[in-house]
């Protein structure tokens, strides 16, 4: 589950070009990628911006941060995920419930990221701890 792009460019981990699907439930052993047939659907700035309840704006300088994926069309417009309104109401909670400003919230992200990944390979393994989750 990944939020946020590590690019430079500011418009997405993925940039411009096809999304590779990672398949295999191990995430060390399986390095092969399967590309869709079918494009994903896409929701456009206006779409993200009204289903968020954000103004457009914001969720453009999100984008800038680099919290939130999005790609640009031929035309320069923003595309987003389907799931790009979920991930800007999780930006908001960490915003209003923690009181996180923009950069603090990126980073709050990234170690959400990792730990769920980490949790997830550790499900896989069938390895449990003697100590209760943290969570």
């Amino acid at each position: 589950m990944n939020d946020r792009p590590a690019g430079a460019a500011g418009i997405g981990r993925a940039g411009l070009g096809a999304r590779p699907v990672r398949t295999g439930g191990d995430i060390t052993a399986s390095t092969a990628v399967r590309y869709a047939l079918v494009p994903a659907p896409r929701l456009s700035l206006d779409a993200v911006a009204r289903r968020s309840g954000l103004h457009p704006d914001l969720v453009r300088r999100f984008v800038a941060l680099g919290l939130v994926d999005a790609e640009r069309d031929r035309a320069g417009r923003l595309l987003f995920d389907p799931t790009a309104p979920a991930v800007l109401a999780r930006i908001q909670r960490l915003r209003s419930g923690l009181c996180l400003n923009y950069a603090s919230i990126g980073l709050v992200l990234d170690l959400l990221d990792r730990i769920s990944l980490l949790e997830a390979a550790l499900r896989g393994r069938g390895t449990r701890s003697e100590t209760p989750p943290w969570t």
